[in-house]
């Protein structure tokens, strides 16, 4: 069996100082054997990392639209942001990959898809993100679970982590796999372990944006 964080950062975010090394030597000190490596806007950071891990690293990309980020897994080259969301679609299909929407009905997130826009490309998702570890508690965070349910979609969970400590917070135990379709296979019979990291991490990705720019 896997553990698995399906949403993580590095340093190839411009908000994430996350090196690979060090995520390397987290997810072996806390047991996660899977990853899904989707900086914002590049796989260079995933595709480095897929070389050196001792473990699974799906590359994806966190593509922003201007209706909200979505998630390309199993992809072998950058898509550039800035697209409509058709066309990411388009782009990660014509590379074989996976459509994820991470973080729905986020209010808090501006790059957070919602109600008509994301009514609009349902048929074309491949998963939902149900639990992400950097939504806000005290929000409706049973929306994503029930537009999964409601439209048969596959789901999963990530922590997003941009700071170290955040890796593995939110997990999911699920069969191993090889290629894409045993990947949505395992997803089926995996286990979401939900757990929320401290409202103060926003704070570490705005430092780290902060320091990058200015740097």
């Amino acid at each position: 069996m896997l553990k698995a964080d399906l949403h993580i950062h590095t340093c190839y975010s411009p908000d994430s100082n996350n090196s690979l090394d060090d995520i390397i030597k987290r997810c072996l000190k806390i047991g996660i054997n899977c990853l899904a490596v989707c900086d914002h806007g590049t796989t260079e950071g995933a595709l480095k990392l897929q070389k050196i891990a001792p473990f699974k690293i799906i590359v994806a990309e966190e593509i922003l639209t201007p209706h909200g980020e979505i998630m390309g897994m199993f992809l072998k080259e950058t898509i550039p942001g800035g697209i409509t969301p058709q066309e990411a679609i388009k782009r990660i299909r014509e590379q074989d990959g996976v459509v994820c929407i991470p973080h729905p009905f986020d209010k808090y997130r501006s790059s957070a898809f919602q109600g008509i826009n994301l009514e609009a490309i349902k048929q074309d998702i491949d998963i939902i993100e149900v639990h992400n570890g950097r939504t806000l508690a005290f929000q409706d965070r049973s929306q994503a679970l029930k537009f999964a349910i409601r439209n048969n979609l596959r789901q999963s969970a990530g922590s997003d982590a941009h700071s170290i400590s955040e890796i593995g917070v939110s997990s999911i135990e699920m069969p191993d796999f090889t290629v894409k379709e045993e990947f949505l296979s395992a997803l089926d019979e995996g286990k979401i372990n939900a757990h929320s990291s401290s409202p103060f991490v926003h704070l570490i990705s705005v430092k780290n944006k902060l320091m990058k720019r200015f740097r």
